[in-house]
């Protein structure tokens, strides 16, 4: 097999972070419609993320926030967003690249996105592996971080999965 020099996994996996790009963007700019919310799932260490240091103490490697009732001064700029949640009843002003994000959801129409690093990635610390789950999929937003959103209103922390979910398997034969 050929090597791929044009590098199309990260070609898919940089507009696949463009679709969260533009979730962000347009509930920045319209709040979020309908019954829509998001769980946003992100390295704590990645490079350009800006958390208080309890938070990191408390979820040093991954940490999940959710976007739904109770969050206030969206903003996307250009490789990163911006948003402030309450924790222990205190405003915290977060600041996370589009890069530390590990997984993407919007339950509200079972759509999810999930990425992880690949084999090279380990040393390089930038070069994510994508699983992708769409709205056709049965089992698109993992149980436990629905589960785990659902204890931890603002802080949800979510265990890495082993499950990995192709296409093809939802595609008509």
């Amino acid at each position: 097999m050929s090597k791929d020099l044009l590098r199309y996994d990260k070609m898919v996996e940089q507009a696949l972070r463009g679709v969260v790009r533009e979730a962000l963007t347009r509930t920045a700019k319209n709040g979020l419609p309908g019954s829509h919310h998001f769980y946003v799932t992100f390295r704590t260490g990645h490079p350009g993320v800006s958390i208080p240091d309890y938070l990191v103490a408390k979820y040093p490697e991954e940490m999940t926030i959710v976007l739904e009732h109770q969050f206030w001064d969206l903003e996307t700029d250009g490789d990163l967003f911006k948003v402030t949640l309450s924790f222990q009843n205190r405003p915290e002003r977060l600041v996370i690249p589009f890069g530390a994000i590990t997984a993407f959801a919007d339950p509200s129409v079972k759509f999810g996105l999930q990425f992880q690093e690949t084999e090279g990635a380990a040393e390089a610390k930038e070069t994510p592996k994508l699983k992708l789950a769409d709205k056709s999929a049965e089992a698109k937003v993992p149980a436990k971080l629905v589960e785990v959103a659902k204890e931890e209103e603002s802080t949800p922390e979510v265990p890495p999965s082993d499950k990995v979910v192709t296409l093809d398997q939802f595609r008509k034969k």
